[in-house]
């Protein structure tokens, strides 16, 4: 390990709380896709959230990423899926970075995205989650989703 380059890692009980706190965001994403609810959903957004859609598409602030969510729950656009931690790093007290899958129940029959083009099928999804505590209270401060191509080469996957 070169000595000049940090490993970024928190005491034990904040890392514990980081990852509790990522926990509880994953079983509200869980139960508002499930009852198509985007308040539930949204729960944990900060007030000015950064989000990455899938397909390119920024979003500055909770108004109009929820406006966003409340469509796509009304109409029931979000498919049935479910969210998996993959990793949680936590480097400061105060902040929790964290990969979460969401895998599609439609994903084994319909590819996700072909050649960089996203289709009408089902298609799951890597996001990179940044949670931020603020007066004792866990918020998603920013979001990143990746749509996951089946059948990657190793080559491809970085």
């Amino acid at each position: 390990m070169n000595a000049s380059r940090p490993m970024l890692q928190s005491d034990d009980a904040s890392t514990h709380a980081g990852e509790q706190a990522v926990k509880f965001l994953v079983a509200d994403l869980q139960t508002g896709l499930e009852h198509h609810d985007a308040d539930r959903y949204d729960a944990r957004f900060a007030d000015n959230v950064l989000w990455g859609s899938p397909f390119g598409a920024t979003v500055r602030g909770y108004e109009a990423l929820h406006a966003i969510h409340a469509r796509f729950h009304a109409k029931g656009v979000a498919e049935s899926s479910r969210f998996e931690v993959e990793n949680v790093l936590v480097p400061a007290p105060d902040v929790a970075i964290a990969q979460v899958r969401r895998v599609s129940s439609g994903a084994a029959e319909a590819p996700s995205v072909a050649s960089g083009v996203p289709n009408a099928g089902a298609f799951s999804e890597m996001a990179l989650y940044v949670l931020v505590r603020h007066d004792g209270q866990w918020w998603l401060a920013a979001g990143q989703n990746t749509p996951i191509r089946p059948q990657q080469s190793e080559e491809h996957r970085s």
